[in-house]
């Protein structure tokens, strides 16, 4: 604070010099130049959890740098109310998080371009990033969380396959469709159940949604929540549901009762190679002693081939527009030298999980460093469009409904159903929170 008052003192008495027609000598001084140059950082962090973590990092910058770091962590839930408040402060955060494309709504104008900073320079996707409608990078994704297939690599190979071997939709059906055929023999089948009780069902409803909406939206450029959908991929979806219900020992009779915990126990205790689920299972299933794998929810969709995880966040660095160029600068080198400096980012992987950066440590979540291994081979990730979802629950809850009778008698007509439910659903539930 010392320091600051300082600053304010010696801007006060520049600005009296230059009225008395002192000002050639007070810029030849030079002294408040020299503190306005060096620049300031005040990161408002986002995520409690890497609060100590990143109090520990800024310490270790300022002692490298003797640039002054300062972190403060807004309360779990407080976020937006607490960055509201704090950029009406002289001393506002210069760097902050924007969540998503209605965040940036609200904060564009306190964003500056990142495109052709250095530290956009190290991304290795462009899937986490927030675009204006002018087109300028105002928000960087920094750490994601991603869902796929959940692979028992050791049981793949007992049936006689490698992860390698599967590469689209039509590869995997054909594993599937073979271990199935062979479960009897090998003493466990391809899928775990599709469960559709309240405890499992967001895995499909929510998760699994993404891939229709997430190519419809990819065609048609939707970058905000539409009034209404296409459907325009939901046979692609019917072909991934189709060999959930199939290749698997779990009765599509009776999905509807079927929990979480029981699809999850099929894979733990090895009566099943593939279980869709995410990143956050990856401890449970490692303590449990599974050598796992996580690839691409594939359903047949040209270009598939490269696909990567559905991968999402919430967390975006945005570097405040209206502080001064020193302490946007400031910011910027405090954040690449967070990504590129080997111990500091190996801190942040730590605390964060996979970052979408080049010279990033791996995870030692093994599906997160599965994803930025795609990323970083330059397949497409398939961002979360299910975050647009018009009434959430509601829509989920009548796909389910759906879902759970063409389950138990898959016939084109319950499919109808299952398009009305997605189709027409979201219309009905978007016009009930809108008008």
């Amino acid at each position: 604070m010392k320091k600051y008052l300082a600053l304010i003192l010696a801007l006060v008495m520049s600005l009296s010099l230059v009225a008395c027609g002192g000002g050639e000598d007070a810029a030849d001084d030079g002294a408040g130049d020299a503190a306005t140059e060096t620049g300031r950082v005040y990161y408002l962090n986002f995520k409690p959890e890497f609060d100590a973590a990143l109090q520990q990092l800024a310490a270790d910058y300022t002692a490298e740098t003797g640039v002054e770091v300062k972190v403060v962590t807004a309360a779990s839930g407080t976020y937006s109310d607490t960055l509201t408040a704090e950029m009406a402060k002289d001393e506002a955060p210069t760097i902050y998080n924007i969540g998503n494309m209605s965040g940036l709504k609200d904060w564009d104008e306190y964003a500056i371009d990142l495109k052709d900073t250095a530290l956009a320079g190290e991304l290795n996707t462009d899937a986490f990033n927030l675009y204006n409608d002018a087109g300028e990078l105002k928000a960087m994704g920094h750490c994601f969380e991603s869902f796929g297939i959940i692979v028992n690599v050791d049981l793949l190979k007992e049936a006689g396959y490698e992860l390698s071997d599967i590469t689209n939709f039509e590869t995997l059906k054909a594993c599937a469709d073979d271990i199935h055929a062979r479960a009897g023999e090998l003493g466990f089948d391809a899928f775990t159940a599709a469960g559709l009780d309240g405890s499992s069902s967001w895995r499909f409803s929510g998760h699994l949604v993404n891939l229709p909406l997430f190519y419809e939206f990819r065609d048609d450029g939707v970058t905000e929540q539409p009034a209404t959908v296409t459907g325009a991929y939901l046979d692609n979806f019917r072909n991934i549901w189709d060999l959930y219900i199939t290749d698997t020992s779990a009765d599509a009779k009776t999905l509807s009762t079927s929990t979480g915990d029981e699809s999850k126990a099929m894979l733990t205790e090895k009566k099943a190679v593939f279980y869709q689920n995410g990143s956050w299972e990856y401890a449970s299933l490692a303590e449990a002693g599974l050598n796992v794998a996580m690839i691409p929810i594939y359903c047949g969709v040209e270009g598939e081939e490269k696909a990567g995880l559905c991968s999402g966040t919430e967390n975006c660095w945005a570097v405040n527009s209206k502080v001064s160029e020193a302490d946007q600068k400031a910011s910027l080198d405090f954040l690449y030298w967070l990504v590129t400096d080997a111990e500091a980012a190996q801190v942040v992987v730590d605390n964060l999980g996979a970052i979408p950066f080049k010279s990033a440590p791996a995870s030692s979540n093994a599906f997160l460093a599965n994803g930025n291994d795609l990323a970083a081979a330059g397949n497409y990730t398939l961002t979360w469009a299910f975050n647009h979802t018009p009434n959430v629950d509601s829509f989920r809850a009548t796909l389910v409904t759906a879902l759970t009778a063409y389950s138990a008698d898959p016939t084109d007509a319950n499919w109808d159903a299952v398009v009305s439910a997605y189709v027409d659903g979201w219309a009905i539930e978007y016009a009930t929170v809108n008008g």
